[in-house]
């Protein structure tokens, strides 16, 4: 264990290498900055301080790459003549003048952009393989993108055109794919992303994404929840058991648990201005077509018939609806069609 090491890594020297004007640690390898993958990788070796020096303008994105964990700063080559000193008391300091990779135990270094694009093949073919030996089973490596950052519990299956980002963790026995999306959020045990993205949400245990669902930030499901297909949700909670099996939208809602949505259900929750939250209590069945005009709470058991626009809270157990009673009239059709292709006029011609 490193714990009494000082890392100092150098990002002023090779921006012109870069065909974006990045440094070269900075660019990414599987959706991670490589700064990223090289403190944790010291850090596992039992490493806590760094101290990075940079251009002023890439403070903040250096600053974005620490550890939790890490005792870290960025500055300057100034900052780092006069700071270092006091940062590093205590520790031996290591300076890292060259940008690198971690592959397994080694740190392999890199110059240039096509060298970091054949060393992230084999990143991503490592990573695949470390979470295989843990009990996850990628079935097409080639087609599957796995950031450093993800833990995936044992018995889960990705499926080809699987891309996990960020921060996430996938719980056991799940299965991720095809082609699924998933950023900076936690899936819970059992659970099915189907052909679907999910950005910084969590799901319970055993929910079903999918296929062709958008997961917006924002968004808790309850265990066993649905979302099927040409479902979109965002800044949403949603209690166990509810389920929206197609085409609707929620956004901006508190949903009990038990709820059922039906066919083309939206929450309107933007007038253009402000976002408006709905509320919508246990038990709820809310019919295919419906408007929910927020800000408006649906009472627990409450009942809302198909079609409905709903603009006033309903009260628990009661029935909401809001649609123009249908009235048939005898010929109607007939004479239509008859005065769009002329009958008429003829029969008034003889």
């Amino acid at each position: 264990m490193d714990n009494k090491k000082c890392i100092v890594i150098f990002l002023t020297e090779d921006t012109a290498r870069t065909y974006d004007g990045k440094p070269l640690m900075l660019q990414d390898v599987l959706f991670c900055p490589i700064l990223n993958w090289c403190m944790r990788a010291w850090m596992k070796k039992g490493v806590r301080r760094f101290f990075v020096v940079c251009d002023s303008a890439s403070l903040e994105e250096v600053a974005a790459c620490f550890p939790e964990e890490a005792a870290a700063v960025a500055g300057t080559a100034e900052d780092y003549e006069r700071d270092i000193a006091e940062f590093a008391r205590g520790c031996w300091i290591e300076e890292v003048r060259e940008a690198m990779l971690p592959m397994g135990s080694m740190m392999l270094s890199f110059h240039t952009i096509p060298e970091l694009v054949r060393l992230q093949q084999a990143a991503k073919e490592e990573i695949a393989m470390f979470h295989q030996r843990t009990g996850v089973k990628v079935l097409d490596v080639a087609n599957t993108y796995i950031d450093p950052r993800v833990t995936i519990g044992a018995g889960t299956v990705l499926l080809p055109g699987t891309i996990l980002r960020g921060e996430t963790v996938i719980g056991e026995d799940c299965v991720i794919g095809p082609n699924a999306m998933i950023a900076d959020s936690r899936i819970g045990s059992g659970c099915t992303v189907n052909a679907s993205q999910v950005y910084e949400s969590e799901l319970g245990r055993s929910v079903q994404v999918g296929p062709y669902a958008h997961i917006r930030p924002g968004c808790r499901l309850g265990d066993g929840c649905r979302a099927g297909a040409f479902v979109e949700i965002k800044n949403a909670v949603f209690g166990p058991g509810t389920k929206m099996s197609h085409l609707t939208y929620v956004g901006d809602a508190e949903v009990g648990s038990g709820v059922n949505f039906g066919c083309g259900t939206i929450t309107s929750n933007y007038d253009g201005f402000q976002k408006h939250r709905t509320v919508i209590g246990d038990g709820a069945f809310i019919g295919c077509n419906t408007n929910l005009v927020p800000p408006v709470t649906v009472g627990s058991g409450a009942y809302i018939a198909a079609g409905t626009t709903v603009t006033e809270d309903v009260e628990p157990d009661a029935l909401a609806i809001s649609r123009v009673r249908q009235e048939n009239k005898p010929g109607w059709a007939r004479t239509n069609r008859a005065i769009h292709t002329g009958s008429v006029q003829k029969e008034q011609d003889k």
